[in-house]
């Protein structure tokens, strides 16, 4: 398929790959798309490694995404789920993830609600590891595939300009996007209210406007994020009405820019929230295009990360 190969043996974050090694995903997964709109949309790439999925945090879209790009490429599949294991009689994060490697398994797929948990397993085990988000930390396959839905609509990333808008303090997805966007020379601004928007963020290269119509007026892309309500400890705006009458996207606020922008959302939705339904599912949303991009992006990481194994 290609003769290059990643810089790194695991996919922890997008901070920490090359943006010559989100350009080698990209080439990968224009490949695999060609194969999962085949009639026959399965590969030999992975036969004989096994992957085990493993979710300490609860998942659906990621969860699916994954076991059903390691069942394109022929992998052997173990799924573990959290809640119905010895981790909750008490089994230590290590222990869980060497018993399983003890079963002869290749790769992981991790999620974990603590930051750092993979970076942590990384200096333990040989298994290739891919994040698939630790906390509020990082999810750089969902960062992957949001580039990589910009680039097929736009024909590529750097210049554009992008605005994520909504709740970035508690979000992984807004941090591995920054990372991602910033490595392929696009743009990015954050909108949201000043609670959810965290302290010295312009550190990391973008810049901030609290009022949604500049920024919607200003981006080429609109990547709208869930209100994370089950992270949130404290009330960071008084109602979600109140939120969605400043910070919602509607085609109503869409028909009066002067020009056309793409909309996006990692979901889950929360219709009528963040975004109305009628412009959840109009011509200028790409939202189901990036769950089809999930699954091709996600084989190319898997394929490129099997070709590192020792």
């Amino acid at each position: 398929m290609t003769n290059k190969q990643l810089s790194t043996k695991h996919l922890l974050g997008i901070k920490y790959i090359t943006r010559d090694d989100i350009n080698l995903i990209f080439e990968t997964t224009d490949q695999f798309k060609e194969v999962i709109n085949r009639p026959i949309k399965k590969v030999p790439s992975l036969r004989d490694i096994t992957v085990a999925n493993l979710f300490f945090e609860n998942s659906t879209r990621t969860r699916i995404s994954f076991e059903l790009a390691e069942k394109r490429l022929s992998a052997d599949i173990v799924n573990f789920s959290a809640s119905s294991s010895s981790v909750s009689k008490g089994e230590t994060l290590l222990d869980t993830v060497n018993n399983i490697l003890s079963m002869k398994v290749d790769m992981i797929v991790m999620r974990h609600p603590a930051p750092g948990a993979h970076m942590f397993l990384s200096r333990h085990i040989d298994a290739n590891i891919i994040n698939a988000g630790d906390g509020t930390h990082e999810h750089p396959t969902q960062a992957l595939l949001d580039a990589y839905s910009i680039r097929e609509r736009l024909g590529s990333v750097k210049g554009k300009k992008v605005v994520i808008v909504g709740d970035i303090k508690h979000s992984r997805v807004a941090l591995s996007n920054i990372y991602c966007l910033n490595k392929l020379g696009a743009e990015v601004k954050l909108c949201g209210p000043p609670t959810l928007i965290p302290k010295h963020i312009e550190s990391l290269g973008v810049t901030v406007e609290y009022n949604l119509r500049k920024a919607l007026e200003w981006c080429d892309v609109a990547n709208v994020l869930r209100i994370q309500l089950e992270r949130q400890q404290t009330k960071y705006f008084p109602s979600l009405r109140e939120y969605s009458m400043h910070y919602g996207l509607s085609r109503q606020v869409l028909n009066t820019l002067s020009k056309p922008i793409v909309i996006m959302h990692p979901g889950p939705i929360n219709r009528g929230v963040e975004i109305t339904s009628d412009l959840a599912d109009s011509e200028h949303s790409i939202i189901l295009q990036q769950v089809e991009n999930g699954v091709a992006v996600r084989m190319a990481a898997l394929y490129l990360l099997a070709d590192k194994r020792d």
